[in-house]
């Protein structure tokens, strides 16, 4: 199984909100942002700070999906 952060996407262009001001809120890196647009994996601790920037739970931003996980890819 692999995560998506795709929900999180809908819910910024719902909230008329940038990636930047999202990064900014959270106190988090842009590239932090990247990876998980690219179905990377980010920490509990990035999805626990984009939650309470967006005041939303972790199933308002990711969810599971068939698929390849990241460390599958990487032959871990």
């Amino acid at each position: 199984m692999a995560v998506t952060y795709k929900k999180m996407f809908k819910l910024l262009i719902d909230r008329d909100m940038k990636k930047q001001q999202l990064a900014e809120k959270a106190g988090i890196s842009p590239a932090t942002i990247s990876k998980m647009a690219a179905g990377e994996n980010v920490t509990m601790e990035i999805v626990e700070k984009i939650c309470l920037a967006l005041n939303c739970k972790v199933d308002d931003i990711a969810e599971f999906v068939e698929g390849t996980s990241s460390n599958e890819k990487a032959g871990r």
